[in-house]
């Protein structure tokens, strides 16, 4: 019989400092570049919204990170899967960053250079990572009534005086959805195939549905986000959605430039997670905390 070949792998709850809150990522350290097949097969037996698998290129001088759904989907967005495998690779004590200079730190994710921004908490020492994603660019509009319709909601519980459902991009082009409040926000049963249609026809994915906060509880923001066109039901963090909320509230005034929010998401989960964004002259930051829930072996 042939030795199976042993990879470690850790799970992390990102965008939290609790386990069992924020959003579950499995995070695979290997040697190299696998085969496509056995990407898929890892992911699947995982079963969370995305999979990262990392190595570190001496030839880049840089971590490699490739992300993977339970569907077999190659994720090409920064956003919790990035977070997570970064922060995996740091608790790790990887050295992926001996190698760059302070002001340029950046890991390869599908042969594209991301820019990081990285701080350590002055009291547990654990990683504080924050992605550099492009700045907003707002596209077309939706139609309300088609999404009132596939969210299970009349018209009227979208919040349509200052905002119009609009698809804003990134790293990847999302659907930003205004909810009226809270309550309602957390009584949307979506109808998924109806979702999908609207994904195939025009051309995104995901569906950031979200109601503005009062600030004194420290959030801008309380969002959900569903994604089925890739076989994501309900995630209860996302970051390439987040970045481009930000820059929605922004360009609508509701958001000041070079100033850290944070956006609630999870809730309905019972999976709390904080993520904390900032709008910049030349780019939107996406950051926060991931912690090991787990760690073991998985044979290949």
């Amino acid at each position: 019989m042939t030795e199976r070949k042993a990879l470690e792998y850790y799970v992390l709850d990102v965008f939290s400092n609790e386990s069992y809150k924020g959003n579950p990522l499995s995070v695979v350290f290997t040697s190299g570049n696998l085969a496509l097949e056995t990407y898929q097969d890892i992911s699947k037996e995982f079963g969370y919204s995305e999979t990262s698998f990392v190595y570190y290129s001496k030839e880049q001088k840089a971590l490699n990170v490739r992300s993977f759904t339970p569907t077999g989907i190659e994720i090409d967005g920064a956003g919790h899967n990035l977070l997570g495998a970064v922060c995996g690779a740091l608790l790790k004590k990887m050295p992926i960053f001996e190698e760059q200079s302070e002001n340029n730190r950046f890991v390869i994710m599908k042969h594209s250079p991301i820019p990081l921004t990285v701080n350590f908490d002055s009291v547990t020492y654990d990683p504080v990572v924050q992605m550099h994603q492009k700045p907003a660019v707002l596209k077309e509009e939706i139609p309300t009534y088609k999404l009132a319709v596939a969210l299970g909601l009349k018209i009227e519980d979208l919040d349509c005086n200052d905002f119009v459902p609009t698809i804003v991009k990134t790293e990847v082009a999302h659907i930003m959805v205004p909810i009226k409040n809270s309550q309602i926000l957390n009584s949307i049963v979506p109808d998924h195939k109806l979702l999908i249609e609207i994904s195939k026809e025009y051309q995104s994915e995901g569906f950031y549905c979200f109601t503005t906060s009062n600030q004194n509880d420290g959030n801008i923001a309380e969002a959900r986000f569903f994604n089925p066109v890739i076989g994501i039901y309900e995630d209860p963090a996302t970051g390439t959605a987040a970045g481009p909320l930000i820059g929605f509230l922004a360009s609508k005034k509701q958001a000041k430039l070079n100033t850290e929010y944070k956006i609630l998401q999870g809730v309905k989960l019972n999976q709390p997670s904080i993520i904390e964004v900032m709008n910049r002259e030349n780019d939107i930051l996406v950051g926060g905390s991931s912690i090991i829930t787990m760690k073991g072996e998985l044979y290949i």
